[in-house]
């Protein structure tokens, strides 16, 4: 199992300071770097930047927004970076939800699936400087009736073959990755829960002839390291309540509807009662202990450990960390001591 940073939403923190955590992640050995986007700064330029800043680690965009991209300009802006960071980049996907697609891009959320299983397979056409000719529901190159003809990209990237990761909640989604897909970034990963959740991964790549392919199951994992491990889940509770109690609409929250499934139907909806009412301190306290434990790393080196243990036998082969401490020195703190818990845990590559 390897370990990856995630650095979330860039502007949270000091230019300097993210900068330096990366490049401390690379020193430590992490293999990959993510970051987000969401209606703030974009995936794209931040792993430009840091393509620039470092030189062995891995960039990856966790994600770029379906609806914000054509796939092409996806396909033309993977390429770019790829060749900029000297074949370093990794194209992590995903619709993003109702509010954002609808709200912020003005694209229409319906058929997501059938829309990504398209955008998917036109970057993969781009990528390889094929001349990208493709009818589907959603996406047709080039247009009909009009001057338009199918082109192949102008540049020879470093690679023709960009690994492409998939996030991924629901049975179908799941699938899909397994069965077009070079990997999967997961949320509120639980080792137990999980089990089923990856058989469908695993489904999908039987289904498309490449059950033995190479897949990258990589978890975004909260990580706050402390003796008192009810005290460590404290910092999580406003992350873990934004994405249950407010990360899309009452209809259609993925991440809720992912908890529900995990057994805490009850609590989802109380707690998207109380986010959706903007009482978000009372959200964030009614978020349960369980939960938080559940699909974060909390409490000491060795405790963590453990848990790497059973993340790895669940088929998990990245942890992609997030921390939540608050200063500098204790951000950089946590990436030492993961470091130090993923080997004593033996699970390491």
């Amino acid at each position: 199992m390897r370990l990856g940073l995630n650095l979330g939403y860039w502007g949270l923190s000091s230019d300097d300071d993210n900068v330096a955590l990366v490049l401390e992640a690379e020193r430590l050995g992490f293999t990959s770097v993510w970051t987000a986007e969401a209606y703030g700064n974009d995936a794209a330029t931040v792993l430009a930047w840091l393509a620039a800043k470092t030189t062995k680690i891995e960039l990856g965009s966790g994600i770029f927004q379906i609806p914000g991209r054509s796939p092409a300009m996806a396909a033309m802006t993977a390429a770019t970076i790829d060749t900029l960071s000297g074949g370093r980049f990794r194209l992590g996907l995903g619709v993003s939800g109702p509010q954002v697609s609808e709200g912020w891009h003005g694209v229409r959320f319906d058929k997501p699936l059938a829309r990504t299983r398209e955008y998917i397979d036109i970057v993969r056409l781009a990528l390889a400087r094929e001349r990208v000719e493709y009818h589907g529901d959603h996406y047709e190159l080039p247009l009909p009736n009009g001057p338009g003809k199918a082109l192949k990209m102008i540049i020879h990237p470093v690679r023709s073959y960009v690994p492409i990761y998939l996030a991924a909640i629901g049975p179908k989604n799941l699938e899909l990755a397994g069965e077009k897909c070079d990997g999967w970034l997961a949320i509120f990963y639980d080792p137990e829960f999980a089990k089923e959740l990856v058989a469908t991964v695993n489904a999908g790549k039987q289904k498309a002839g490449r059950a033995d392919a190479p897949f990258d199951i990589m978890p975004t994992t909260p990580v706050i390291i402390g003796e008192d491990i009810e005290a460590c889940a404290d910092p999580i509770r406003g992350y873990s309540a934004l994405y249950v109690g407010g990360m899309g609409s009452r209809e259609q929250n993925f991440y809720n509807r992912l908890a529900c499934r995990m057994g805490y139907e009850k609590e989802a909806a109380e707690i998207q009662d109380l986010y959706l009412d903007r009482k978000y301190a009372e959200a964030a306290a009614a978020i349960p202990f369980e939960f938080i434990d559940r699909t974060s790393l909390l409490g000491p080196v060795e405790r963590i450990a453990e848990r790497m243990q059973a993340l790895a036998a669940s088929g998990v082969t990245t942890v992609n960390v997030s921390g939540f401490s608050g200063t500098q020195e204790e951000r950089i703190a946590t990436l030492r001591s993961v470091a130090d818990a993923l080997d004593k845990s033996g699970v390491g590559d």
